[in-house]
C-alpha cells in the first residue's frame, strides 16, 4: 500500500489504509488497490470489474436463484484452482443458468439478459478478424518507416491489405502533402503494391478538414486516390454547432471514404455526430455515408464504445485502424478492438475492414452508387 500511494504518477492520495487505498493519477484517472483473502479473490474480482448497475442486477438475479453473495466463492479442495473471477462466476452461473460475461461488457447494456439466454454475451469480433489497416503514415510525412517497411510489417502481422494515408498540406509541422506530392506519393505506393509483396496496398491520404468544413486538397486530387480519410486537426475551440456543421460539410464531399478519429477527443461533447453522419448532405441525391473510424491510438480510442454502438445502430459503416506512425504501432488495432469494439458489441460484419480485399474495396464510398 505504501508503494502504491508513492507511485510517481500519483497526483493526490484519496485514501490510504491496510487493505484499501485510492489515488488520483496524472490525467485525471482514479486508481484503487484492494487486498482480499485468496479464497475471496474470485468474488472480489467479479464485484470490482462490474459497473454498479451490472452488479446490482447480478445480485438481484443471484438472490432470486438463491445464490448468496458470500457463497460465490471456491470451496474445499478446489479452492486454489477456483480463486479467480471466471470460476467465481461459474459457481454462480451453474445455479442461475447464465454464461460468463467478460469484464469489459459489464455495463448493464443487455449483457445479463444475453448471458441468461445462453447467447454469447461477448462479441465475436477479435483482432484476428481484421484483414486490413486503413490509416497509417510513412517517412513521406511524419512517420518513422517507409512504404515497403510498413507493408512488410503489416503482412508479417497477418494483414491482407493496408492503406497508406499520409497527412495533407495543412499539417505543415508533419511535412504534409500538397496535390503534386500526394499524386507522386500515390504512384510510389502503387509501385510497391505491384511488386507482389503478399499484401495489397491502397494509395490514400489523411486530408485535413479546414475550419469552414472544406478539405485542403483539390477534388481532382482526392478523386485520383484509392481512399481518403478526412480528419480534424485544428480549430478545436469552435462552438458545438459550428464544429458539427464543419464535419457535416466535409463528409458531404463524395471523395471522403472515412471520417478519422471523429470526435477528436476535444469534440467529445458533439453528441449526435455519429448519428448525423448517416444522412450526409441535404441535397435530393446524395452519396452513401462515409465510414467512421475507431482510431486505436491509446490517447484517442475514438470513437468510444458508446459512439461506436450508436453508429452501428444507425447503420453507419465502421472501420478499426491503427493510425500507425511506425511499423511497431501496427499492433494497436488489438487495443481498439478490445477497448472499444467489444464494449460496443460489434460483430465482424459491422466492421468494413474484416472483409476480403476486393469486397472491402467495393464497399468504399467512391465505388458505391448514390442513393436516390
Amino acid at each position: 500500500m505504501d508503494d502504491f500511494v508513492d507511485y510517481p504518477l500519483v497526483e493526490r492520495v484519496l485514501g490510504h489504509g491496510d487493505t484499501k487505498s485510492s489515488v488520483l493519477l496524472q490525467g485525471g484517472f482514479q486508481a484503487d488497490l484492494r487486498l482480499v483473502a485468496a479464497e475471496s479473490r474470485g468474488a472480489a474480482m467479479q464485484y470490482f470489474t462490474g459497473s454498479k448497475a451490472h452488479n446490482i442486477a447480478l445480485r438481484d438475479r443471484a438472490d432470486r436463484s438463491r445464490v448468496q453473495a458470500e457463497r460465490v466463492r471456491p470451496v474445499s479442495r478446489r479452492r486454489r484452482r477456483a480463486a479467480s473471477p471466471a470460476s467465481a462466476r461459474r459457481t454462480s452461473t451453474r445455479r442461475s443458468a447464465s454464461t460468463w460475461v467478460p469484464p469489459e461488457l459489464r455495463e448493464m447494456r443487455g449483457e445479463i439478459e444475453a448471458a441468461a439466454a445462453a447467447r454469447a454475451a461477448a462479441p465475436r469480433s477479435s483482432v484476428a478478424d481484421l484483414r486490413g489497416d486503413l490509416h497509417m503514415h510513412t517517412t513521406e510525412t511524419d512517420g518513422k518507416d517507409d512504404i515497403g517497411t510498413m507493408a512488410a510489417a503489416a503482412r508479417d502481422g497477418g494483414l491482407d491489405y493496408i492503406a497508406i494515408t499520409d497527412h495533407s498540406q495543412s499539417l505543415a509541422m508533419a511535412n504534409g502533402l500538397d496535390e503534386r506530392r500526394a499524386i507522386a506519393h500515390a504512384e510510389r505506393i502503387r509501385a510497391v503494391d505491384a511488386e507482389g509483396l503478399g499484401i495489397r496496398l491502397l494509395a490514400g491520404v489523411e486530408c485535413d478538414i479546414m475550419a469552414d468544413g472544406s478539405l485542403d486538397l483539390a477534388d481532382d486530387c482526392l478523386a485520383a486516390l484509392d481512399i481518403v480519410v478526412a480528419s480534424v486537426h485544428s480549430a478545436f475551440n469552435q462552438e458545438r454547432q459550428e464544429m458539427t456543421d464543419r464535419v457535416l460539410r466535409a463528409i458531404e464531399n463524395p471523395h471522403v471514404d472515412i471520417l478519422g478519429h471523429p470526435t477528436g477527443r476535444k469534440l467529445s461533447e458533439a453528441s449526435g455526430l455519429s448519428d448525423r453522419c448517416r444522412s450526409g448532405a441535404s441535397t435530393p441525391r446524395r452519396a452513401p455515408a462515409s465510414a467512421v473510424e475507431i482510431n486505436s491510438q491509446p490517447h484517442r480510442l475514438d470513437l468510444n464504445d458508446v459512439h461506436a454502438r450508436l453508429a452501428r445502430e444507425r447503420g453507419v459503416p465502421i472501420v478499426i485502424s491503427s493510425d500507425s506512425h511506425s511499423r511497431h504501432a501496427l499492433r494497436l488495432p488489438a487495443l481498439g478492438r478490445a477497448a472499444v469494439a467489444r464494449r460496443a458489441w460489434l460483430q465482424p460484419a459491422d466492421v468494413l475492414n474484416t472483409r476480403p480485399f476486393d469486397e472491402f474495396r467495393a464497399s468504399l464510398r467512391r465505388h458505391r452508387r448514390p442513393r436516390s
